[in-house]
Order: structure tokens, then C-alpha cells, then sequence
């Protein structure tokens, strides 16, 4: 009698404690593509590198990840968009295009979601 009372409380609670999961990573997945603007670089694009790798199940996110040359050092910069049904995954990026991106430092990366192309003088 425990039994047939107690198995359908645990399967119900490990059901809401996966759903609560799911919701948290569906938020963080969401946000990833937004950055808050703390820094500034301008450069020029030596090498771009895209790629679709998988966050949580079934969430998936196109990573860009770009060589910025500046006026000193080689940057590398980073841009996370969740794939979603309205994401476009075409690039928006050219070698050689003069390019200003806003975002944060992330250890020796640079995390971006903003830019605009620049034109050179």
C-alpha cells in the first residue's frame, strides 16, 4: 500500500524538479546572444569560423568566432546566437571588412553581440 502511494509522489516530483531544469536552461539559452556592451574593439577580420554546437538537449546555438586584427594585437572575438525557428545562420561577416563590435571580456576571449561594419578612409 506504501508503495502504490509513494512511487507516483517520486515520479511526479523528479517530473516537476526535470521541468524547473529545463526552464532555467531555456532562459539561459535565450540570453546567451544578449551582451552586455562593456568594451569597444575595431579591427580588421583575418579568419571567421561558425559553427552549431548543442547547449542543452535539444537547444542548439551558431557560434561565430572571429580573428580581429587592431591597430596592436590579434583579438578574438566571439558572437553565441540561440537557433531559434526565426534565426538566420548565414554569415554577416567578410574577410578582410573593417568591423566594430561591443561587447564584454571573457578571459582572453571577447563576447559580442552588437556590431557595425566600418568603413575605411
Amino acid at each position: 500500500m506504501v508503495t502504490a502511494i509513494l512511487i507516483p509522489i517520486i515520479c511526479l516530483y523528479f517530473y516537476w524538479l526535470t521541468r524547473k531544469e529545463r526552464k532555467e536552461h531555456d532562459k539561459k539559452w535565450l540570453s546567451m546572444s544578449h551582451v552586455h556592451p562593456e568594451a569597444v574593439i575595431t579591427g580588421k577580420i583575418k579568419s571567421i569560423v561558425e559553427e552549431k554546437q548543442r547547449f542543452y538537449y535539444h537547444r542548439y546555438i551558431f557560434v561565430q568566432i572571429l580573428q580581429i586584427q587592431t591597430d596592436t594585437k590579434l583579438i578574438t572575438a566571439k558572437k553565441i546566437t540561440p537557433i531559434t525557428q526565426s534565426v538566420i545562420t548565414e554569415s554577416s561577416f567578410q574577410i578582410g571588412e573593417k568591423i566594430r563590435v561591443f561587447g564584454k571580456w571573457d578571459g582572453n576571449k571577447f563576447l559580442f553581440s552588437q556590431f557595425e561594419k566600418h568603413e575605411e578612409r
